[in-house]
C-alpha cells in the first residue's frame, strides 16, 4: 500500500518553496466562498484559459499538443519527470485508477498529456513512460525553457531544475493535476493525494456540463 502521508512528508521537505509558491497561486485564484462544492479539487474563479500556449508533442513526432480538450471531452495535464521517485508514477497510477472507475463511454471522453520539466534526460524517454500508465496518453516537451516557462505558467505550475556539484540532477516541481475543458479553460485541480474515487467522480460530473465547473 502507498504511503502518502509520508510521500506528502517528503514532497515537503524536498520543495517546499516550490509548493507553497503553487499553493499561492491557487489561493489567489481559487474561490472558497463561492466555489463548486459538488467538485473535489480546486475550481478557478474565473477559470484561468491555458491554450495560448502549444508545446511539440514527443509521442507523435512533428505534432504539437494544444492545452485544449477535444470537443465534448476533457484534458487531464500534469507536469512531471520519468525519474520522480514518487510523486509522478503515484500520481498517474492514481489518475489510471480514477479512469478505469468511469464507464467506457465517459473514459473515452478523457485525453492525457504528460510535460516533462526535465527535458535534457526526458524528451527521448517521456512517451514511453506516460504510456505505460495510459496507453493512449500524449507526452509534451521541449528544451525552449521560455516556451516551456509559458505554458506553464497560466496553469499554476512551479518547477526547477539543478545540477548538484556532485552531477546529481535536482528536480522540483508542484503535485498538482490538472483538468482542462474544450474551451481551453482549467476547470478543476487536484491536490496530490486526491483519491481516484474523487478524480472519476469529479470527470464524471464535469463531462455531464459539457465541461463546464458549475
Amino acid at each position: 500500500m502507498i504511503d502518502r502521508s509520508g510521500i506528502a512528508r517528503s514532497i515537503a521537505g524536498r520543495a517546499a518553496a516550490l509548493v507553497a509558491a503553487a499553493a499561492l497561486v491557487l489561493g489567489a485564484c481559487g474561490s472558497d466562498d463561492g466555489g463548486d462544492s459538488s467538485l473535489a479539487g480546486i475550481v478557478r474563479d474565473p477559470a484561468p484559459v491555458v491554450d495560448g500556449t502549444v508545446l511539440p508533442s514527443v509521442a507523435e513526432e512533428g505534432e504539437i499538443v494544444e492545452f485544449r480538450a477535444r470537443q465534448g471531452g476533457l484534458q487531464a495535464v500534469y507536469f512531471g519527470y520519468t525519474s520522480c521517485p514518487d510523486v509522478c508514477p503515484t500520481t498517474l497510477a492514481d489518475l489510471t485508477v480514477a479512469l478505469r472507475k468511469l464507464p467506457d463511454d465517459q473514459a473515452a471522453m478523457v485525453d492525457t498529456v504528460m510535460v516533462t520539466v526535465d527535458p535534457d534526460r526526458d524528451l527521448d524517454i517521456l512517451a514511453g513512460y506516460v504510456q505505460s500508465f495510459i496507453p493512449d496518453a500524449d507526452a509534451a516537451g521541449t528544451d525552449n525553457n521560455e516556451l516551456l516557462a509559458e505554458a506553464a505558467e497560466p496553469f499554476g505550475a512551479v518547477y526547477s531544475v539543478a545540477a548538484l556539484d556532485d552531477g546529481t540532477i535536482e528536480v522540483e516541481h508542484s503535485p498538482f493535476l490538472y483538468v482542462v475543458n474544450d474551451r481551453g479553460e482549467l476547470v478543476v485541480t487536484w491536490q496530490f493525494g486526491e483519491t481516484s474515487d474523487n478524480m472519476a467522480a469529479d470527470m464524471a460530473t464535469l463531462l455531464a456540463r459539457g465541461g463546464a465547473p458549475a
